[in-house]
């Protein structure tokens, strides 16, 4: 009986011993290989890339043991000269263990062609909203007479107007021409029983600016000849304001022959 008490207290301080080193090493191995193996706890902050050049960031990243790729998503921005970094992932700031990659995103050689969006009677801080979200930017702006102040009046590139939907490089610079809102006002002139062309030519030479063009049919009246005009004449007009016109329309080659030849 003795000797079977003795072996029962071998087994079980035998069994605490294999329990004892099996409990080391797993809380060796977790809490001192691991953290060891892995670097547990040390850790790098991300640099700010924005704006670095290309052949900089190799030195710049291995010093600082970190590596690097270029995502295809190239992007542009005129503030900067080409293959600079734009965006950065992670971003500037964040902690990340050594050997990490960082996405970054190149400024393109070739600025992308946007569309020429409409900026023409809007406002001046309409249009500026839109050139930016175009990628485009605010260049001259000139002021001329005109009843709506800040109106946009016309878009121009190179001092050419350019038109909405036309192809332009991403970061051109695009001139505005805006109303002052101090529009003269004078009687509006008559234009009636003038040729399209004199009358053109009136609403021009008085600052005025060609509205719609109608066509009526008249009997007893020439083809081209306008027979009515808005505003009136005599009411109060302004620098920049549209003038509409009638004008009688071309008669049809049957309608000039004489009735015997009908």
């Amino acid at each position: 009986m003795k000797l079977k008490a003795n072996s029962l207290k071998d087994l079980l301080i035998h069994l605490g011993i294999i329990i004892g080193i099996g409990a080391v090493l797993v809380l060796g191995f977790f809490y001192i290989y691991l953290p060891v193996k892995t670097n547990h706890g040390e850790s790098i902050t991300v640099p700010d890339l924005y704006g670095v050049q290309f052949e900089e960031l190799d030195e710049y990243l291995t010093d600082r043991d970190l590596r690097y790729e270029i995502t295809p998503d190239s992007g542009y921005s005129a503030d900067f000269p080409p293959f600079t970094v734009l965006n950065q992932t992670p971003a500037a700031g964040q902690k990340v263990k050594e050997n990490r990659k960082i996405y970054l995103s190149i400024n393109a050689q070739n600025p992308p062609n946007v569309k020429m969006p409409k900026l023409v009677d809007g406002s001046l801080k309409n249009a500026q909203m839109v050139l930016e979200s175009y990628g485009l930017i605010l260049g001259e702006i000139i002021y001329e007479p005109h009843e709506f102040q800040n109106a946009v009046l016309k878009q121009l590139h190179k001092g050419e107007e350019i038109e909405q939907g036309q192809d332009i490089a991403k970061g051109s610079s695009i001139d505005l021409v805006i109303g002052n809102g101090n529009g003269r006002a004078f009687p509006m002139p008559e234009l009636t029983d003038m040729s399209q062309d004199d009358a053109e030519f009136i609403i021009r030479g008085s600052g005025l600016k060609l509205g719609t063009v109608h066509k009526r049919d008249v009997e007893d009246k020439p083809a081209g000849i306008v027979v009515q005009q808005y505003p009136k004449v005599g009411e109060s007009v302004r620098t920049g304001n549209k003038i509409d016109i009638w004008v009688v329309s071309q008669k049809d080659e049957d309608d000039l022959k004489a009735p015997s030849e009908i």
